[in-house]
Protein backbone atom coordinates (compact mmCIF):
# COMPACT_ATOMS: atom_id res chain seq x y z
CA UNK A 1 0.00 0.00 0.00
CA UNK A 2 1.30 3.52 -0.96
CA UNK A 3 1.99 6.19 1.76
CA UNK A 4 -0.27 9.20 1.82
CA UNK A 5 2.29 12.35 1.42
CA UNK A 6 2.97 13.64 5.08
CA UNK A 7 1.15 16.68 6.41
CA UNK A 8 4.84 18.34 6.83
CA UNK A 9 5.97 17.41 3.48
CA UNK A 10 2.43 19.09 1.67
CA UNK A 11 3.68 22.20 3.74
CA UNK A 12 6.71 22.05 2.56
CA UNK A 13 5.48 22.16 -1.71
CA UNK A 14 3.14 24.86 -0.88
CA UNK A 15 5.66 27.19 0.12
CA UNK A 16 8.08 25.96 -2.68
CA UNK A 17 4.94 26.45 -5.20
CA UNK A 18 4.17 29.56 -3.33
CA UNK A 19 7.48 31.07 -3.63
CA UNK A 20 8.31 29.98 -7.44
CA UNK A 21 4.94 31.59 -8.54
CA UNK A 22 6.03 34.71 -6.48
CA UNK A 23 9.28 34.48 -8.24
CA UNK A 24 7.92 34.96 -11.51
CA UNK A 25 5.57 37.00 -10.80
CA UNK A 26 8.11 39.45 -9.46
CA UNK A 27 10.26 38.64 -12.77
CA UNK A 28 7.23 40.02 -15.11
CA UNK A 29 6.36 42.90 -12.92
CA UNK A 30 9.77 44.23 -13.28
CA UNK A 31 9.67 43.45 -17.05
CA UNK A 32 6.53 45.04 -17.90
CA UNK A 33 7.09 48.10 -15.17
CA UNK A 34 10.65 48.43 -17.33
CA UNK A 35 9.18 48.66 -20.29
CA UNK A 36 6.07 51.38 -19.30
CA UNK A 37 8.46 53.51 -17.50
CA UNK A 38 10.84 53.29 -20.93
CA UNK A 39 8.08 53.97 -23.13
CA UNK A 40 7.50 57.15 -21.29
CA UNK A 41 10.62 58.80 -21.33
CA UNK A 42 10.88 58.00 -24.77
CA UNK A 43 7.71 59.82 -25.64
CA UNK A 44 8.81 63.04 -28.07
CA UNK A 45 12.93 62.25 -28.23
CA UNK A 46 13.91 61.86 -31.55
CA UNK A 47 17.84 59.83 -32.48
CA UNK A 48 20.68 61.89 -33.10
CA UNK A 49 22.63 61.71 -36.54
CA UNK A 50 24.87 59.10 -36.58
CA UNK A 51 27.76 58.32 -38.87
CA UNK A 52 26.44 56.89 -42.40
CA UNK A 53 28.43 54.77 -44.44
CA UNK A 54 27.41 55.45 -48.81
CA UNK A 55 26.77 52.62 -50.39
CA UNK A 56 29.70 50.44 -51.86
CA UNK A 57 29.35 47.22 -54.50
CA UNK A 58 31.61 44.77 -54.61
CA UNK A 59 32.16 42.28 -57.44
CA UNK A 60 32.05 38.55 -56.08
CA UNK A 61 32.35 36.28 -58.84
CA UNK A 62 29.68 37.09 -61.60
CA UNK A 63 27.54 39.54 -59.13
CA UNK A 64 27.86 42.04 -57.07
CA UNK A 65 27.27 42.96 -53.31
CA UNK A 66 26.41 46.19 -52.21
CA UNK A 67 26.12 46.84 -48.73
CA UNK A 68 23.43 49.75 -47.22
CA UNK A 69 23.37 50.96 -43.36
CA UNK A 70 21.25 54.46 -44.31
CA UNK A 71 17.44 53.24 -44.56
CA UNK A 72 16.66 55.84 -47.06
CA UNK A 73 19.25 54.74 -49.11
CA UNK A 74 18.08 51.27 -48.95
CA UNK A 75 14.34 52.43 -49.98
CA UNK A 76 14.99 54.33 -52.76
CA UNK A 77 17.49 51.38 -54.32
CA UNK A 78 14.62 48.82 -53.41
CA UNK A 79 11.86 50.94 -55.11
CA UNK A 80 13.91 51.58 -58.50
CA UNK A 81 14.14 47.62 -58.90
CA UNK A 82 10.24 47.38 -58.00
CA UNK A 83 9.46 49.97 -61.07
CA UNK A 84 11.42 48.56 -62.80
CA UNK A 85 10.28 45.17 -62.64
CA UNK A 86 9.04 43.36 -65.84
CA UNK A 87 8.07 39.83 -64.61
CA UNK A 88 8.10 38.46 -60.96
CA UNK A 89 8.08 40.15 -57.66
CA UNK A 90 8.65 38.85 -54.40
CA UNK A 91 8.83 40.89 -51.55
CA UNK A 92 8.68 39.69 -47.55
CA UNK A 93 8.75 41.93 -44.46
CA UNK A 94 8.29 41.21 -40.75
CA UNK A 95 6.86 44.64 -40.31
CA UNK A 96 5.16 47.04 -42.92
CA UNK A 97 4.07 50.42 -41.36
CA UNK A 98 1.00 52.11 -42.64
CA UNK A 99 2.89 54.75 -42.86
CA UNK A 100 4.55 57.46 -45.34
CA UNK A 101 6.99 54.76 -46.30
CA UNK A 102 4.45 51.95 -46.13
CA UNK A 103 2.35 53.51 -48.82
CA UNK A 104 5.21 54.17 -51.12
CA UNK A 105 6.05 50.52 -50.79
CA UNK A 106 2.37 49.10 -51.10
CA UNK A 107 1.41 51.91 -54.26
CA UNK A 108 4.77 50.66 -56.05
CA UNK A 109 4.12 46.59 -55.78
CA UNK A 110 0.36 47.60 -57.03
CA UNK A 111 1.42 49.76 -59.96
CA UNK A 112 3.79 46.80 -60.88
CA UNK A 113 1.19 44.12 -60.58
CA UNK A 114 -1.51 46.35 -62.55
CA UNK A 115 0.97 46.79 -65.32
CA UNK A 116 1.25 42.83 -65.48
CA UNK A 117 4.12 42.20 -62.96
CA UNK A 118 3.60 39.01 -60.67
CA UNK A 119 3.48 40.31 -57.25
CA UNK A 120 3.90 37.92 -54.13
CA UNK A 121 4.15 39.78 -50.64
CA UNK A 122 4.81 37.90 -47.43
CA UNK A 123 4.29 40.11 -44.08
CA UNK A 124 3.78 38.57 -40.24
CA UNK A 125 0.53 38.62 -38.61
CA UNK A 126 1.53 39.17 -35.07
CA UNK A 127 4.07 42.09 -35.80
CA UNK A 128 1.24 44.25 -37.70
CA UNK A 129 -1.14 43.94 -35.01
CA UNK A 130 -1.08 48.22 -34.70
CA UNK A 131 -1.47 48.44 -38.27
CA UNK A 132 -4.45 50.40 -39.58
CA UNK A 133 -6.48 47.47 -40.94
CA UNK A 134 -7.49 49.32 -43.68
CA UNK A 135 -3.79 49.54 -44.81
CA UNK A 136 -3.38 45.69 -45.03
CA UNK A 137 -6.03 45.85 -47.86
CA UNK A 138 -4.62 44.80 -50.87
CA UNK A 139 -6.13 44.82 -54.84
CA UNK A 140 -6.71 41.20 -56.15
CA UNK A 141 -4.22 41.75 -58.52
CA UNK A 142 -1.41 41.09 -55.64
CA UNK A 143 -0.79 37.66 -54.35
CA UNK A 144 -1.00 38.66 -49.96
CA UNK A 145 0.34 36.06 -47.73
CA UNK A 146 -0.61 37.18 -43.89
CA UNK A 147 1.52 34.97 -42.10
CA UNK A 148 -1.22 34.65 -39.23
CA UNK A 149 -0.80 35.76 -35.58
CA UNK A 150 -1.86 32.24 -34.22
CA UNK A 151 0.33 29.92 -36.71
CA UNK A 152 -0.29 26.33 -34.71
CA UNK A 153 -4.30 25.79 -35.97
CA UNK A 154 -5.54 23.02 -34.17
CA UNK A 155 -2.16 21.13 -33.74
CA UNK A 156 -1.05 23.93 -30.49
CA UNK A 157 0.98 21.41 -29.07
CA UNK A 158 3.41 21.42 -31.75
CA UNK A 159 5.97 23.98 -30.80
CA UNK A 160 7.10 23.83 -34.44
CA UNK A 161 4.60 25.47 -35.39
CA UNK A 162 5.15 28.84 -33.31
CA UNK A 163 7.81 30.43 -35.03
CA UNK A 164 7.38 34.47 -36.67
CA UNK A 165 8.09 35.05 -40.07
CA UNK A 166 11.47 37.62 -38.63
CA UNK A 167 12.52 37.81 -42.29
CA UNK A 168 12.84 40.77 -44.67
CA UNK A 169 13.31 39.93 -48.93
CA UNK A 170 13.19 41.58 -52.21
CA UNK A 171 13.64 39.47 -55.31
CA UNK A 172 12.86 41.22 -59.00
CA UNK A 173 12.63 39.28 -61.71
CA UNK A 174 16.30 37.23 -61.89
CA UNK A 175 18.18 40.12 -61.92
CA UNK A 176 18.48 41.74 -58.01
CA UNK A 177 17.36 40.64 -54.43
CA UNK A 178 17.81 42.40 -51.49
CA UNK A 179 18.07 41.03 -47.70
CA UNK A 180 19.32 42.19 -44.52
CA UNK A 181 17.53 43.84 -41.25
CA UNK A 182 15.34 46.71 -42.48
CA UNK A 183 11.76 46.62 -41.60
CA UNK A 184 9.50 48.67 -43.69
CA UNK A 185 8.70 52.00 -42.27
CA UNK A 186 9.43 55.86 -42.12
CA UNK A 187 11.32 55.68 -38.87
CA UNK A 188 13.76 53.36 -40.38
CA UNK A 189 14.68 55.59 -43.01
CA UNK A 190 16.53 57.65 -41.20
CA UNK A 191 16.57 57.36 -37.34
CA UNK A 192 17.45 53.45 -37.06
CA UNK A 193 21.12 52.22 -37.83
CA UNK A 194 20.98 49.03 -39.81
CA UNK A 195 22.14 46.87 -42.45
CA UNK A 196 21.02 45.50 -46.04
CA UNK A 197 22.32 43.78 -48.84
CA UNK A 198 22.00 44.26 -52.59
CA UNK A 199 22.87 41.07 -54.69
CA UNK A 200 23.03 40.32 -58.16
CA UNK A 201 24.48 37.28 -60.58
CA UNK A 202 24.11 33.50 -59.23
CA UNK A 203 22.76 34.65 -55.82
CA UNK A 204 19.74 36.02 -56.66
CA UNK A 205 18.49 33.08 -57.52
CA UNK A 206 19.39 31.38 -53.69
CA UNK A 207 17.53 33.87 -52.38
CA UNK A 208 14.31 33.75 -54.98
CA UNK A 209 14.08 30.35 -53.78
CA UNK A 210 14.21 30.79 -50.25
CA UNK A 211 11.23 33.21 -50.99
CA UNK A 212 9.16 30.55 -52.83
CA UNK A 213 10.17 27.37 -50.08
CA UNK A 214 8.52 29.81 -47.77
CA UNK A 215 5.34 30.68 -49.93
CA UNK A 216 4.66 26.67 -50.75
CA UNK A 217 5.40 26.27 -47.33
CA UNK A 218 3.11 28.25 -45.53
CA UNK A 219 0.21 28.92 -48.01
CA UNK A 220 -2.23 26.57 -47.43
CA UNK A 221 -2.62 28.82 -44.13
CA UNK A 222 -4.83 31.29 -45.94
CA UNK A 223 -8.41 31.09 -44.23
CA UNK A 224 -10.61 30.08 -47.02
CA UNK A 225 -8.59 29.75 -50.18
CA UNK A 226 -4.99 28.33 -51.06
CA UNK A 227 -2.87 29.93 -53.31
CA UNK A 228 -0.86 27.90 -56.35
CA UNK A 229 2.46 26.69 -55.16
CA UNK A 230 5.28 29.12 -56.57
CA UNK A 231 7.27 27.30 -58.91
CA UNK A 232 10.98 28.00 -59.98
CA UNK A 233 13.15 26.74 -62.95
CA UNK A 234 16.44 25.25 -62.02
CA UNK A 235 19.57 27.52 -61.16
CA UNK A 236 22.38 27.01 -63.75
CA UNK A 237 25.01 28.83 -62.13
CA UNK A 238 25.68 28.89 -58.12
CA UNK A 239 28.08 31.53 -56.79
CA UNK A 240 30.12 29.17 -54.01
CA UNK A 241 31.35 32.49 -52.14
CA UNK A 242 27.63 33.60 -51.65
CA UNK A 243 25.48 31.08 -49.36
CA UNK A 244 22.19 31.30 -47.57
CA UNK A 245 21.79 29.89 -44.30
CA UNK A 246 17.69 30.01 -43.63
CA UNK A 247 15.89 29.01 -40.08
CA UNK A 248 12.56 26.50 -40.76
CA UNK A 249 11.29 25.85 -37.16
CA UNK A 250 8.39 23.80 -39.19
CA UNK A 251 11.36 21.35 -40.44
CA UNK A 252 13.36 22.06 -37.28
CA UNK A 253 16.29 23.16 -39.34
CA UNK A 254 18.31 26.34 -37.41
CA UNK A 255 21.85 26.11 -39.09
CA UNK A 256 22.45 30.30 -38.61
CA UNK A 257 23.39 29.57 -34.63
CA UNK A 258 25.54 26.63 -36.43
CA UNK A 259 27.12 29.00 -38.79
CA UNK A 260 28.45 31.57 -36.35
CA UNK A 261 29.65 29.22 -33.57
CA UNK A 262 31.50 27.22 -36.49
CA UNK A 263 32.93 30.89 -37.61
CA UNK A 264 33.98 32.40 -34.87
CA UNK A 265 36.11 29.02 -33.94
CA UNK A 266 37.86 28.96 -36.93
CA UNK A 267 38.85 32.80 -36.37
CA UNK A 268 42.59 33.31 -36.01
CA UNK A 269 42.70 37.23 -36.09
CA UNK A 270 39.33 39.49 -35.52
CA UNK A 271 35.66 38.48 -34.45
CA UNK A 272 34.16 41.95 -34.99
CA UNK A 273 30.33 41.51 -34.09
CA UNK A 274 27.22 44.15 -34.43
CA UNK A 275 23.67 42.60 -33.01
CA UNK A 276 20.79 44.65 -31.58
CA UNK A 277 19.55 42.42 -29.25
CA UNK A 278 22.52 40.21 -27.70
CA UNK A 279 20.97 37.31 -25.38
CA UNK A 280 22.97 33.87 -26.70
CA UNK A 281 22.88 30.64 -25.29
CA UNK A 282 26.01 29.41 -23.25
CA UNK A 283 27.77 27.46 -26.40
CA UNK A 284 27.83 30.49 -27.99
CA UNK A 285 29.06 32.89 -25.26
CA UNK A 286 32.05 30.30 -24.94
CA UNK A 287 32.64 29.89 -28.75
CA UNK A 288 33.23 34.16 -27.96
CA UNK A 289 35.27 33.63 -24.81
CA UNK A 290 37.73 30.88 -26.39
CA UNK A 291 38.25 32.84 -29.34
CA UNK A 292 39.62 36.21 -27.45
CA UNK A 293 41.38 33.82 -24.94
CA UNK A 294 43.24 32.36 -27.81
CA UNK A 295 44.15 35.79 -28.81
CA UNK A 296 41.85 36.78 -31.20
CA UNK A 297 40.57 40.36 -31.22
CA UNK A 298 36.79 39.67 -30.32
CA UNK A 299 34.51 42.75 -30.54
CA UNK A 300 31.09 43.02 -29.83
CA UNK A 301 28.58 46.18 -30.65
CA UNK A 302 25.38 46.87 -29.35
CA UNK A 303 23.15 49.69 -28.91
CA UNK A 304 23.78 51.54 -25.79
CA UNK A 305 19.76 51.76 -25.76
CA UNK A 306 17.59 49.84 -27.96
CA UNK A 307 14.05 50.01 -28.19
CA UNK A 308 13.57 46.70 -26.04
CA UNK A 309 14.91 47.89 -22.41
CA UNK A 310 14.34 44.19 -21.19
CA UNK A 311 16.31 42.73 -23.42
CA UNK A 312 18.83 45.48 -23.34
CA UNK A 313 19.10 44.17 -19.51
CA UNK A 314 19.31 40.73 -19.93
CA UNK A 315 21.71 41.12 -22.24
CA UNK A 316 23.98 42.84 -19.69
CA UNK A 317 23.95 39.47 -17.79
CA UNK A 318 26.53 37.91 -20.49
CA UNK A 319 28.81 41.07 -20.05
CA UNK A 320 30.89 40.22 -16.79
CA UNK A 321 32.04 36.39 -18.15
CA UNK A 322 32.54 38.23 -21.60
CA UNK A 323 35.10 40.72 -20.73
CA UNK A 324 36.93 38.27 -18.33
CA UNK A 325 37.91 36.32 -20.94
CA UNK A 326 39.09 39.85 -23.38
CA UNK A 327 35.82 39.91 -25.86
CA UNK A 328 35.75 44.34 -26.27
CA UNK A 329 32.39 45.65 -25.66
CA UNK A 330 30.93 48.52 -27.66
CA UNK A 331 27.89 50.61 -27.07
CA UNK A 332 26.55 52.50 -30.04
CA UNK A 333 25.02 55.91 -29.06
CA UNK A 334 22.37 58.41 -29.65
CA UNK A 335 20.28 55.89 -32.25
CA UNK A 336 19.25 52.10 -32.34
CA UNK A 337 21.42 50.18 -34.00
CA UNK A 338 19.45 46.80 -35.00
CA UNK A 339 21.93 45.51 -37.74
CA UNK A 340 22.73 41.84 -37.21
CA UNK A 341 26.17 41.54 -39.09
CA UNK A 342 29.67 40.02 -38.13
CA UNK A 343 32.99 40.28 -40.02
CA UNK A 344 35.78 37.86 -39.42
CA UNK A 345 40.01 37.48 -40.40
CA UNK A 346 39.23 40.24 -42.91
CA UNK A 347 37.64 37.29 -44.96
CA UNK A 348 34.27 35.97 -43.76
CA UNK A 349 30.90 38.10 -43.12
CA UNK A 350 27.70 37.70 -42.68
CA UNK A 351 24.46 39.89 -43.36
CA UNK A 352 20.99 38.64 -42.45
CA UNK A 353 17.87 39.00 -40.47
CA UNK A 354 18.48 36.77 -37.11
CA UNK A 355 19.76 38.59 -34.00
CA UNK A 356 21.53 36.40 -31.58
CA UNK A 357 19.18 35.17 -29.08
CA UNK A 358 16.72 32.50 -28.77
CA UNK A 359 14.20 33.38 -30.36
CA UNK A 360 15.87 34.27 -33.77
CA UNK A 361 18.08 31.25 -33.51
CA UNK A 362 15.81 28.30 -32.26
CA UNK A 363 12.29 30.05 -33.12
CA UNK A 364 11.83 31.54 -36.14
CA UNK A 365 12.17 31.92 -39.62
CA UNK A 366 15.32 34.05 -40.47
CA UNK A 367 17.55 33.99 -43.46
CA UNK A 368 21.01 35.17 -43.61
CA UNK A 369 23.31 35.78 -46.32
CA UNK A 370 27.46 34.00 -45.65
CA UNK A 371 30.03 35.66 -47.68
CA UNK A 372 33.39 34.45 -48.13
CA UNK A 373 35.31 37.07 -50.15
CA UNK A 374 38.07 39.27 -48.82
CA UNK A 375 37.18 42.45 -50.89
CA UNK A 376 33.29 42.25 -49.20
CA UNK A 377 34.70 41.33 -45.60
CA UNK A 378 37.16 44.83 -45.95
CA UNK A 379 33.86 46.77 -46.87
CA UNK A 380 31.92 45.28 -43.40
CA UNK A 381 35.12 45.78 -41.51
CA UNK A 382 35.01 49.77 -43.10
CA UNK A 383 31.37 49.45 -42.25
CA UNK A 384 32.12 48.15 -38.40
CA UNK A 385 34.82 50.92 -38.03
CA UNK A 386 32.25 53.76 -38.80
CA UNK A 387 29.66 52.65 -36.25
CA UNK A 388 32.86 51.79 -33.58
CA UNK A 389 33.25 55.66 -33.92
CA UNK A 390 30.03 56.38 -32.56
CA UNK A 391 30.44 54.23 -30.02
CA UNK A 392 31.29 54.04 -26.00
CA UNK A 393 33.52 50.90 -24.77
CA UNK A 394 32.50 49.72 -21.85
CA UNK A 395 35.59 48.88 -19.26
CA UNK A 396 36.14 46.74 -16.44
CA UNK A 397 36.25 49.32 -14.00
CA UNK A 398 33.15 51.04 -15.12
CA UNK A 399 31.02 47.49 -15.59
CA UNK A 400 32.20 46.69 -12.27
CA UNK A 401 31.37 49.71 -10.48
CA UNK A 402 27.65 49.25 -11.82
CA UNK A 403 25.19 50.11 -9.07
CA UNK A 404 23.94 47.72 -6.80
CA UNK A 405 20.48 47.69 -7.91
CA UNK A 406 21.52 47.19 -11.28
CA UNK A 407 23.27 43.79 -10.42
CA UNK A 408 19.90 42.83 -8.51
CA UNK A 409 17.88 43.48 -11.38
CA UNK A 410 20.29 41.79 -13.46
CA UNK A 411 20.41 38.85 -11.41
CA UNK A 412 15.78 39.03 -11.32
CA UNK A 413 15.75 38.92 -15.26
CA UNK A 414 18.26 36.35 -15.66
CA UNK A 415 16.00 33.70 -15.48
CA UNK A 416 13.85 35.17 -18.48
CA UNK A 417 16.52 34.53 -21.03
CA UNK A 418 15.08 31.30 -22.90
CA UNK A 419 12.54 33.66 -23.54
CA UNK A 420 14.01 35.72 -25.82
Amino acid sequence: MSRAPSPSLGRVLRVVRRTMLTVVGVQLALAIGMSLVDSYRRRGKRPKPFPVTPPQEVEVGDGTLTTYTFGQDLYDAMLEAIERAERQILFETYIWKGDEVGERFKGALAAAADRGVEVYCVYDGFANLVVSPRFKRFPPTMKVLRYPVYPAGWKFYDLARYGRDHRKILVVDDAVGFVGGYNIGTAYATEWRDTHVRITGPGVWDLKRAFADFWNLSRRRRIGTSERPLLLETASTWEPRIRFHRNVPRLWMFPIRSMYIEAINRASSRVWMTHAYFCPDQDFVDAMKDAARRGVDVRLLVPLKSNHIVADWISRGYFSQLLDAGVRIFRFKDAMVHAKTSTIDGIWATIGTANVDRLSLQGNYEINVEVIDPAFAAEQERIYAADESNCLELTRGEWEARDLHRKFTEMILAPLRPLL
